[in-house]
């Protein structure tokens, strides 16, 4: 089961970066821009770039007690005669001399570290600009004394073009999801830069729009699916390139062994995410999720063990009349319990009518209902739902059709939608509908959302020629809180 609110959630109470870290962050960072562009650091300053996990837009809140680190580069021109171990060992001079900042910074290989205790580190870098070729980007390596080519620009342009294949900012979050993943079950090791790439190498263009991306935990599924196939057909370590930098190897800090078992654990969580996506019962779902991501996921929902499923399965039965004509209770228990608690005897209701048509020899049930949510009939852009989706009583449902996962209903052939309604309120109201209704713009309907209930959407496809039923598809329902 998606989940798709449970990951929302997720992500913004325990996985993303939050606000106030990102503003200290940031306050951090214009100080820290301010001190290098005043001291006497010998360099012209072109201008600083973020770079990494920051600028990618997939950084983490760090666990328990640990610290986060941004990366920062200081673009500059060349200094005549200086070798690149001067800009790193200038540039951390000028820090470790600061009353402000000498008992904070750290001098490495390629960058002076500003060390915030017990929250964040932030990572400054020198990059030269047309050292040797103009418009030539290199990083300094101080400990090999040897200038570096990089595209930092040009790969951050690369993450954000793949994500906007991705569709709702989803590959973002799913890169995020795995960090996180690879945080708190330190069951393998890839630095981010490895990981972000090799996550961005399974997205194409053609992806675009694609179903395979449609939200958050349907690009986890997709993502990890083709990342496990890729690795699986890959038994020993491959080079990952930089895509805008073929010389660089990105997998290079990577040994055989620690190739070897980040190959066999993403195939193991790739299997896990499978079994928690498909499974239909909400509650061993959540259990599912909760097995990959931890306790933290779905948070303050119960995972209903047998006992207490059947005890849903009681209530519901109970809330149910044969009118269907059920108490309000009914919404709240299948919302947060899910559709499994609802018996059979739920999707036909006595109102229900039958279908008037003949069925064919030759029956299909690969029929899709696709739902689009508009906040009315001619707005201009609106979202696709997802089963079992709550909705409120506002705007309405564009219902269209699919036949062979995904394939448009060819010439000869025309829907009725049967839209039957529950709930006291719609029954009340006189408002029980369980007939047969037209498509109204090709084989599109328009249903708005007025009544409380657990609605129930079909489509039915008959053949012109000789008006026979040939398929039908699954119910769709629709949960109007």
């Amino acid at each position: 089961m998606k989940l798709i609110s449970q990951f929302r959630s997720f992500l913004n109470d325990t996985v993303n970066l939050n606000r106030t870290r990102l503003n200290a962050l940031e306050t951090n960072v214009s100080a820290l821009t301010n001190f290098v562009r005043q001291c006497d650091w010998a360099p012209e300053i072109i201008r600083f770039y973020p770079q990494g996990s920051w600028a990618h837009d997939t950084i983490i809140k760090p666990l328990h007690g640990a610290e986060f680190d941004a990366d920062l580069l200081v673009l500059v021109e060349p200094v005549d005669n200086w070798t690149a171990a001067d800009y790193v060992k200038s540039l951390g001079q000028a820090f470790s001399d600061s009353a402000t900042y000498g008992d904070k910074a750290k001098t490495w290989d390629y960058c002076v570290t500003i060390t915030y205790v017990g929250d964040r580190q932030v990572d400054i870098a020198p990059c030269v600009v047309g050292r040797l070729i103009p418009d030539r980007y290199e990083v300094c390596n101080r400990g090999a004394d040897l200038f570096e080519r990089s595209e930092p620009m040009l790969f951050t342009e690369w993450l954000k073009e793949q994500n906007g294949y991705s569709g709702s900012n989803s590959f973002r979050k799913v890169t995020r999801l795995l960090k996180y993943l690879r945080d708190i079950k330190t069951t393998f090791t890839c630095p981010s830069v490895l990981l972000t790439t090799l996550l961005a190498n399974q997205i194409y263009w053609t992806d675009k729009e694609s179903d395979a991306f449609a939200d958050v935990p349907t690009t986890l599924k997709t993502v990890m699916g083709r990342l496990d196939d890729w690795l699986q057909a890959r038994p020993h370590k491959p080079v990952v390139s930089n895509p805008h930098l073929a010389s660089e190897d990105l997998a290079a800090s990577w040994t055989e062994a620690q190739y070897s078992n980040f190959r066999n654990f993403i195939n193991k969580y790739r299997n896990w995410i499978d079994e928690a996506y498909d499974e239909e019962d909400r509650a061993r779902s959540i259990a599912a999720w909760r097995r990959i991501f931890g306790d933290e996921f779905a948070k303050g929902e119960s995972v209903l063990t047998k006992a207490s499923a059947d005890e849903s399965k009681s209530l519901v039965s109970n809330l149910l009349a044969s009118t269907a004509a059920h108490l309000d209770g009914l919404v709240d228990a299948v919302a947060s319990f899910g559709v499994a608690i609802l018996p059979r005897t739920f999707f036909s209701p006595p109102h229900m009518q039958a279908p008037p048509w003949p069925k064919a020899d030759s029956f299909s049930q690969n029929v899709q209902v696709v739902a689009i949510w508009q906040s009315s009939k001619d707005a201009m852009s609106g979202r696709r739902l997802q089963q079992e989706e709550s909705l409120s009583r506002s705007g309405g449902i564009w219902f269209d059709v699919t036949v062979n996962n995904g394939q448009s209903l060819p010439e000869g052939y025309r829907v009725q939608w049967r839209i039957t309604n529950t709930g006291a309120m719609a029954m009340a109201l006189g408002q029980g509908r369980g007939g047969f209704n037209p498509a109204m713009t090709g084989n599109r309907r328009w249903e708005s959302l007025r009544y409380r209930g657990v609605h129930i959407a079909e489509a039915f496809i008959i053949r012109r020629s000789d008006d026979r039923l040939v398929g039908q598809s699954a119910p769709f329902l629709v949960i109007i809180e």
